[in-house]
């Protein structure tokens, strides 16, 4: 190769080198573009959002007597689709499911009777609380119960994973006979039945079987933790976040949040915390 030929090769790979750098700067940047789409955008875009709510936690969530899903939490959800301006795909889940739902895109939001807990920050974001929530300890009136210690040698149903068998498990004597159920249907059962002395649940979900079950004489007992409901959000979905939390914020000033809890639980919303 004559030195003039050589020169005009180094000439052809100069100029070439920059446009493949280009090229493949431009194919990076449509790469970062498809994985910068958000869950808002998908939802703009298919004019639908999947909510996970629960079947099976009245007043919150259940199956009403036309078999489609009612309660607070589905009213919550109907609310946001409508704010939002799409339609609501309704996705039930049970305590056990509902964060690992939203974690795999099963589901665009949680509004599940969701508590907030540092473990649970970790892995998902909150919205600013919509309904008042509290999990407490029940039992009938003849069982004497003033005090955790009491609990020592009985036996308490409660829904695995749901947060007050996190919260009773924190603070429960040692001899106390945990009988865990995957759902709250299978909990409730179990202790009207009698497989359970004691019941640990939300004070909307004994309140409910207090008025359908008044021969079990049912009484609170001792809280558990007081914990409002929040819509949990996957984490990096910020665009979506700041949607909810504006709806949220506009419903509370618009009085929608108090007329729902006075609907669905029998009393007002109360303060409820950001």
């Amino acid at each position: 190769m004559s030195h003039a030929d050589r020169s005009s090769a180094r000439s052809t790979v100069r100029s070439l080198v920059p446009r493949r750098l280009l090229l493949a700067a431009g194919l990076g940047l449509l790469a970062l573009g498809a994985q910068a789409q958000t869950a808002l955008d998908a939802i703009t875009k298919s004019k639908t959002i999947k909510i996970a709510i629960p079947t099976d936690y009245p007043p919150y969530g259940f199956v009403g007597p036309d078999m489609k899903p009612q309660g607070l939490d589905v009213a919550m959800a109907e609310l946001i689709a409508a704010k939002l301006g799409v339609k609501v795909e309704l996705v039930p889940v049970t305590s056990a499911n509902r964060i690992p739902y939203l974690q795999t895109k099963k589901a665009d939001l949680v509004i599940s009777t969701l508590g907030k807990n540092p473990e649970r920050e970790k892995v998902i974001n909150f919205s600013a609380a919509y309904a008042p929530f509290f999990q407490a300890v029940f039992a009938p009136k003849n069982v004497a119960v003033k005090s955790f210690a009491d609990l020592a040698g009985k036996s308490v149903a409660v829904t695995r994973g749901a947060m007050e068998d996190q919260e009773l498990a924190k603070v429960a004597p040692a001899s106390l006979e945990f009988k865990r159920f995957e759902d709250n249907n299978a909990t409730i059962a179990a202790f009207a039945a009698g497989q359970t002395q004691v019941l640990a649940t939300s004070a909307a979900v004994a309140g409910n079987l207090m008025q359908r079950q008044p021969g079990l004489n049912v009484e609170y007992k001792l809280l558990l933790k007081d914990s409002p409901c929040f819509v949990g959000v996957a984490k990096g979905e910020d665009a979506l976040l700041a949607k909810v939390n504006a709806v949220i914020a506009a419903a509370k000033q618009a009085g929608e949040l108090e007329a729902l809890s006075k609907k669905w639980l029998g009393r007002g919303a109360g303060e409820l915390p950001l």
